[in-house]
């Protein structure tokens, strides 16, 4: 049985159920009108499809928490299909289909440890480390000058992602990405 809190409990990334779905949360906010009934407005990502909605409760609710199991893995793999990773415990393989991971695949990178998210025996996602040191292995060349305006230009790293970095970087650089946002953070030495 599902364990069930009252509304004004929920926190950024409990997992929770609506219409007997597994979602995450990702933001919410607390409303109260000058005119009738306080309300909560939740940002959520649906565990099954990837897709993110709103909903809307009242303050007066109660909801249930989704029974998610979180797995320490390996990435190991992927072939075209799915990613595989490895249980840093049992060693067993998890595959996980490419659609359930589009977004967060583009800072894979081949041993890197993740959480796995597993609900009612099925893995249904990947949360990877906040940040990740990544190879510069496309970007356009710097000229004189460039660098005292500052701005930005696009870079591909070794995974294929492209993001935003200053101009001082070239190929070769390593750089540290914020996996949650997907933006540049600084130049690793």
């Amino acid at each position: 049985m599902a364990e069930r809190i009252d509304i004004n409990r929920l926190q950024k990334d409990m997992f929770i159920e609506h219409k007997e779905e597994p979602y995450r949360v990702l933001d919410y906010e607390h409303v109260k009108p000058g005119k009738g009934q306080a309300f909560v407005r939740i940002k959520a990502k649906n565990m099954l499809t990837g897709n993110v909605t709103e909903i809307t409760y009242k303050a007066s609710d109660t909801i249930d928490l989704a029974d998610f199991e979180q797995v320490f893995a390996d990435y190991s793999y992927s072939d075209g299909e799915n990613y595989y990773f490895m249980n840093s415990q049992t060693y067993e393989m998890i595959a996980i289909p490419k659609e359930r991971i589009k977004e967060e695949s583009r800072f894979l990178k081949e041993g890197m440890q993740v959480v796995v998210f597993i609900y009612e025996g099925q893995p249904t996602g990947i949360e990877l480390p906040k940040h990740v040191e990544l190879k510069v292995v496309e970007t356009e060349p710097t000229f004189k000058g460039d660098t005292a305006a500052g701005g930005t230009k696009p870079a591909k790293l070794e995974t294929g992602a492209v993001v935003q970095v200053p101009f001082f970087i070239t190929e070769g650089d390593i750089v540290k990405v914020d996996t949650r946002t997907g933006t540049y953070v600084e130049r690793v030495k």
